[in-house]
């Protein structure tokens, strides 16, 4: 039994890496059940019993592409931050990181959202992970009374995901030639200093609090 669990999850990990390289290099109009099969080395009745549908192969692919080690590793960087602001950071390098990578998968989904009811499921899929954790970050920013004026919760959460956009890494990375490492510094300035106030110093603010009747 654990031979032939073992042979099933190989055979669906081959399964999605065929899937992500031939969306990458034919576009996802290429991908269908027969298209993975046969470079996986399996019968395209094999797809169908790890994947009942073609939607279900591309959620599965969602979760393949954001669920590597690197990824986890990352986001978990993330989230175990001591306070928001260094989350801010951590978010800006993960972005750098992991998030650039993606970009031709990315827009070959984007591309053809429109007329693939598979793709926009796909689209959607991403678009709410990208949005729930850009409203995670902001809302700690609020818990921690460090979300710069004027913003607020939602608009903050609007921008941050905006900043995921592949359009603006596309256009830094590789129409600027801006390497990760420099994207990741940059961008977290950025953040730093757009969300970010400073904490009130702590003589001033116990000074203040004595004075208040």
């Amino acid at each position: 039994m654990a031979k032939q669990n073992a042979r099933s999850h190989r055979t669906r990990e081959a399964l999605l890496t065929q899937a992500r390289a031939l969306v990458e290099r034919q576009g996802l109009s290429a991908l269908t059940m027969a298209s993975v099969a046969e470079p996986a080395g399996v019968t395209r009745r094999a797809v169908y019993l790890h994947f009942a549908t073609r939607t279900e192969l591309i959620t599965a692919l969602y979760e393949y592409v954001n669920e590597t080690d690197e990824q986890v590793a990352s986001l978990k960087a993330v989230w175990q931050a001591p306070d928001a602001a260094m989350a801010l950071d951590e978010w800006a390098h993960h972005l750098a990181r992991c998030h650039t990578p993606l970009i031709p998968f990315g827009r070959e989904v984007q591309r053809v959202r429109g007329t693939d009811p598979d793709a926009e499921h796909y689209w959607n899929l991403v678009m709410r992970q990208w949005r729930g954790s850009c409203r995670r970050l902001a809302e700690w920013l609020a818990t921690e009374m460090r979300l710069a004026a004027p913003w607020t919760v939602p608009t903050a959460a609007d921008m941050l995901w905006a900043l995921m956009s592949f359009d603006v890494l596309e256009a830094l990375v590789v129409d600027r030639r801006w390497s990760h490492k420099r994207l990741a510094r940059r961008l977290s300035a950025l953040l730093q200093s757009t969300f970010v106030t400073p904490p009130a110093p702590i003589k001033k603010a116990a000074r203040k609090a004595r004075q208040r009747p």
